[in-house]
């Protein structure tokens, strides 16, 4: 074999490699991608369902006043 040929089968290999690895990081970045979407998700749904109690408990409460001073100033 030329050292040409060499050199050449040399970056092939390396060009691969380097593939490779990227094609797996892109995986794995997908996977991430993927579960931090499912929070997210999750993390609206709980958001809505706090909101809704706040909100039902300001409604149901009258006696909170927040400016008011309390009876005994």
């Amino acid at each position: 074999m030329s050292e040409d040929t060499q050199m050449f089968e040399q970056r092939l290999t390396d060009v691969e490699t380097r593939f490779l690895f990227q094609e797996d990081t892109i995986e794995q970045l997908n996977q991430v991608v993927c579960e931090q979407q499912e929070q997210i998700q999750q993390l609206k749904a709980t958001l809505e369902i706090v909101t809704k109690s706040l909100k039902h408990l300001l409604e149901q409460s009258n006696d909170i006043r927040p400016h008011e001073k309390p009876p005994h100033y």
